[in-house]
């Protein structure tokens, strides 16, 4: 099990390395800097959970696990975000009243019980790496607000290695999912930059993407079953292979961010464990030539597990912070290339590299080599840390997603960083495309920027404009981050104001007390 993260930043401390001097010598040249942004000890009021409320919950999951400590409190204050660890460096948090750990399925259908009858709101919480306000303890009105740490639902429950199926409890984390699959010779694939730290639950309540689910497929396509407590009852959703009973109502819980019940158990679709794997770098002369190739990859059925495009910004950055040599770059600058791809195949790569890169080369790619395509995979996890030390230097650092079509993709990538650099002056915009589909790929955004007098303005000022700039364009507001408070503000104009009452009709009907997750997803 991996441990948990620090108050204030990313995961394990001793895994962060600090920016090395060029890279500091570079952030001063391209968007200056500013005072570091360094943590601060948090103080908290007491909690808000009466002596009835602690007896009452107690008698459902043990005294010991009813957590009132100022750690426990600080630890589930808030997601991942860069407002959120604004937030947690300042000081200036909001935490729940307690942590309740509940041990089993039955445990959390009494809990839901205990806090609808006490009008206690409870906020799901798996591995806290939100980036969308996710998990903030909102009290939607109420007095008291809980988290409900799934931490102790860990368990693989059974393996089905004839139908390739594996049922699990939803706290199990990333890692500690692989390594009990890999036991029996099986893998999930599904690997996000959050995998060290999500869990099983948090992916499916939130339909997470892994960086190569162009291969295996978005999370919410692994899921055959599952059984979710809800405060009006249990549901057990997904039977047989397929099925044309109605609408799916797996899709309906999934993605609905502990809103609507909390996830207990899982049942996925497996792979065999693949032998070995390659990952490859490979150069494209233009944006649009990489597009084009990523396009024809997919829609002719033979791209790779991971597609990665960074543009020509992205790619610039990449360099000048990985510490690319001058000989590198002038290389580079001598065959004209200007945005960098990753692509990366699982098991017996041979046959199909062979064909994707007759396709790369067809729209002016040429690989590197794999030096540089098996860097990245090794250190695909790395990018919280590297935000921690770019917060210590003052930097805003911070990202957004989005998906569109192949014929609006291009258009959607120019509008939303023309509106993040006019928000944020100075500011360095990158972008990446991942997650292919035959119709179209996700746009993935990062911006680094001199940090302003007031960031959390400045940071949403600029979330803003993006945001009415991926609407504009007819692009999703999220592609795999979830809704949570952060994108709620445009989800009436991606789903219609009837979508919107189509939601809270089936949240009147599964939480009528609406202590679930208040405050989240629905406008």
């Amino acid at each position: 099990m991996a441990s948990e993260m620090t108050p204030a930043g990313w995961g394990d401390p001793a895994r962060r390395t600090g920016l090395p001097p060029h890279a500091t010598a570079w952030l001063r040249r391209e968007i200056g800097t500013t005072a570091p942004s360094l943590p601060v000890d948090i103080s908290l009021a007491p909690g808000r959970l009466s002596v009835a409320d602690r007896k009452a919950l107690a008698a459902v999951v043990g005294g010991e696990h009813v957590r009132e400590d100022s750690p426990s409190r600080v630890a589930h204050a808030a997601g991942r975000s860069y407002l959120d660890l604004l937030a947690l460096r300042s000081g200036a948090v909001a935490a729940p009243d307690a942590v309740v750990v509940p041990g089993s399925a039955d445990e959390v259908r009494d809990v839901l019980r205990v806090c609808t009858e006490r009008a206690i709101a409870v906020v799901p919480f798996g591995g806290g790496t939100s980036v969308v306000g996710g998990v903030a303890p909102l009290r939607g009105g109420l007095e008291t607000v809980v988290s409900l740490d799934l931490q102790r639902l860990d368990r693989l429950l059974s393996v089905d290695e004839e139908a390739l199926t594996a049922t699990f409890e939803p706290g199990v984390r990333g890692p500690a999912a692989e390594s009990l699959l890999n036991a029996h010779g099986l893998t999930l694939g599904h690997f996000p930059q959050s995998y060290e730290y999500a869990s099983l639950g948090g992916y499916a309540a939130t339909r997470s993407s892994g960086q190569a689910s162009t291969g295996y497929g978005r999370f919410d396509e692994l899921v055959v079953a599952m059984v979710v407590q809800t405060p009006a009852g249990e549901l057990h959703l997904g039977r047989g292979a397929a099925s044309a009973a109605g609408p799916d109502l797996r899709a309906l819980l999934l993605g609905s961010e502990g809103a609507f019940g909390v996830i207990t158990e899982l049942t996925l679709r497996v792979r065999r464990q693949a032998e070995s794997g390659h990952y490859e770098a490979f150069f494209f002369r233009t944006w649009e030539g990489g597009l084009a190739a990523l396009r024809e990859l997919e829609q002719g059925r033979i791209a790779p597990d991971v597609a990665r495009l960074s543009d020509l910004d992205e790619t610039r950055v990449q360099l000048a912070l990985s510490g690319a040599s001058r000989v590198q770059r002038a290389f580079l600058r001598g065959r004209r290339a200007s945005c960098m791809a990753i692509l990366g195949w699982d098991g017996a790569a041979a046959a199909r590299r062979k064909a994707a890169v007759a396709v790369v080369r067809r729209h002016g790619g040429f690989s590197v080599g794999t030096s540089a395509g098996e860097k990245w995979k090794a250190g695909r996890y790395d990018g919280p840390y590297l935000r921690d030390d770019l917060l210590d230097a003052g930097v805003l650092v911070e990202t957004l997603e989005t998906s569109a079509r192949w014929s609006s993709l291009a258009a959607t990538h120019a509008a939303v960083r023309e509106a993040l650099l006019a928000a944020l002056p100075g500011a360095v915009v990158m972008c990446h495309v991942s997650h292919l589909y035959p119709h179209g790929a996700s746009l993935y955004f990062t911006v680094l920027g001199k940090q302003a007098d007031e960031p959390v303005a400045q940071w949403q000022r600029a979330k803003q404009a993006a945001g009415d700039a991926i609407v504009a364009n007819g692009a999703t507001i999220t592609h795999h981050h979830a809704v949570g408070t952060d994108h709620r503000p445009w989800l009436t104009e991606e789903i219609g104001p009837l979508g919107v009452d189509l939601l809270r009709a089936v949240k009147s009907v599964l939480d009528p007390a609406g202590i679930l997750n208040p405050g989240k997803l629905i406008p």
